[in-house]
């Protein structure tokens, strides 16, 4: 059986927790934190989420966990069958990931603080978000789904990768970035209905207090130590 390591209040641990529910692959839950020792082991780079294979082996980086999993249980398909939709579903998670996540993250640490985001921060951010808006207006059907009307891996990555945007960008910048995708409110609703959606997001909330103490605490020691 299939172990899942990390935290649930980590949007790239739930989205990796969803591809193995949507799926229906049998898996367990481990908790450990980001940058400890236990998680060192398992994943030098300190990252979550972490997967061990029923072989023993550990696979790191959400991306390439879900094409793991896809590639061993192909039953329940997340990619089209076609090459080219294929490799057009894997663009729209990069994009995804570099154009509206990565740049919403520079935030996070201001936020955790209480700081004040300098301006020159801000306007860099909003460049990189644009074009993120721009790719994925083109890029995206919304029919219901992202590419249409095969649920695919882009749904759940995208989905995931909002939780960020919405959650930093959209606050900080005063704007509400992904409004200006025709359609991808609507999609993020019907997301956010489904039955693993929902267990999902009970896990995460349950999992944010004591994920919280611990930032706190994090943050409590470097204003000590300086």
């Amino acid at each position: 059986m299939i172990t899942l390591h990390g935290f649930a209040a980590s949007n790239y641990y739930n989205l990796v927790k969803h591809v193995l529910l949507y799926k229906q692959v049998p898996f367990e839950e481990h908790l450990v934190y980001g940058g400890s020792e236990e998680l060192m082991a398992l994943n030098p780079a300190g990252k979550v989420p972490v997967i061990t294979t029923p072989e023993g082996h550990n696979i790191s980086e959400s991306s390439v966990i879900c094409d793991f999993i896809e590639q061993t249980y192909p039953s329940i398909a997340l990619y089209p069958e076609d090459a080219t939709e294929r490799a057009v579903v894997k663009q729209i998670m990069k994009v995804a990931e570099l154009y509206l996540e990565l740049p919403s993250r520079r935030f996070i640490p201001y936020a955790l603080s209480g700081t004040d985001i300098p301006d020159s921060v801000k306007n860099e951010v909003r460049q990189v978000l644009n074009r993120g808006v721009m790719a994925l207006r083109h890029l995206c059907k919304f029919s219901p789904w992202l590419r249409g009307e095969q649920f695919t891996m882009a749904d759940i990555y995208v989905y995931y990768v909002n939780t960020i945007v919405n959650s930093f960008a959209t606050k900080q910048l005063d704007w509400d970035v992904l409004a200006d995708i025709p359609g991808m409110k609507q999609w993020e609703e019907a997301m956010r209905q489904s039955d693993i959606t929902q267990a999902v997001e009970d896990a995460r909330q349950a999992n944010l207090p004591e994920f919280m103490q611990k930032v706190t605490a994090q943050i409590q020691a470097a204003h000590a130590s300086k």
